[in-house]
């Protein structure tokens, strides 16, 4: 697993995460004009977490255990998802976009916002730092966080519609929200040379399983209320 490489090649690993949140920002647009109707988001949401599980566990982490050992990779993924599990059970949720069943015309537009900024940053970091420290099972963690913004996307344009009740605003804020994936993505690229990088990046991949797992959860759980 290579830990080194040229400074000049810097700003090609942006590439991803500024393409996630132009994929991001426009899945957003659509949501905005299409407040109210949400099936199709409900659908993609499953799929897209579902997909981000299995590379995290059949993908990342093989890798990441095969580089710093089982001892170490099992208990950073475990902390990064248990981080993440207080998080959104004491705090505010972490992924308002895939548990979206859990916000409705009465939710505050400000935590929403925060939160689906700090999963924008947790996507930016990992998109670059999984294309240094995990070269194999990069491509597939990448494709599974750039389908994850589609209905991510689509969600929180369809939510934050309904809240601000302004097409413009809402689809502003979702674009500012969004570029929190290019700032994770340039954390990501200030902190990936070193050798360490793996550490946090198993932490990631339990953030990874942990925003999978609430995509499942909430593209299955939502039941209409009568």
């Amino acid at each position: 697993m290579p830990h080194s490489y040229s400074r000049e090649l810097d700003l090609h690993f942006l590439t991803l995460p500024v393409a996630a949140a132009l994929i991001a920002i426009f899945a957003a647009g659509i949501g905005v004009v299409l407040t109210g109707h949400a099936r199709a988001t409900r659908l993609l949401i499953p799929l897209s977490g579902g997909f981000l599980v299995l590379v995290a566990v059949f993908g990342l982490i093989p890798e990441l255990v095969q580089e710093i050992g089982w001892m170490l990779a099992i208990p950073l993924v475990a902390l990064g998802c248990g981080v993440l599990m207080a998080v959104d059970r004491f705090a505010f949720p972490v992924c308002p976009s895939c548990d979206h069943h859990r916000h409705g015309p009465q939710a505050v537009a400000a935590p929403l916002l925060s939160a689906t900024a700090v999963h924008a940053f947790v996507d930016g970091w990992g998109l670059v730092a999984v294309q240094v420290a995990a070269p194999h099972a990069g491509k597939a963690v990448a494709a599974a966080i750039l389908l994850h913004k589609i209905p991510e996307g689509l969600a929180l344009g369809s939510m934050t519609g309904v809240l601000l009740r302004r097409g413009g605003a809402a689809l502003a804020c979702c674009a500012a929200v969004e570029f929190s994936t290019v700032l994770g993505g340039a954390v990501g690229l200030w902190l990936t040379p070193a050798d360490w990088v793996s550490y946090p990046l198993a932490i990631a991949a339990g953030t990874f399983l942990f925003l999978g797992i609430q995509a499942l959860r909430g593209g299955h759980s939502h039941q209409p209320t009568p």
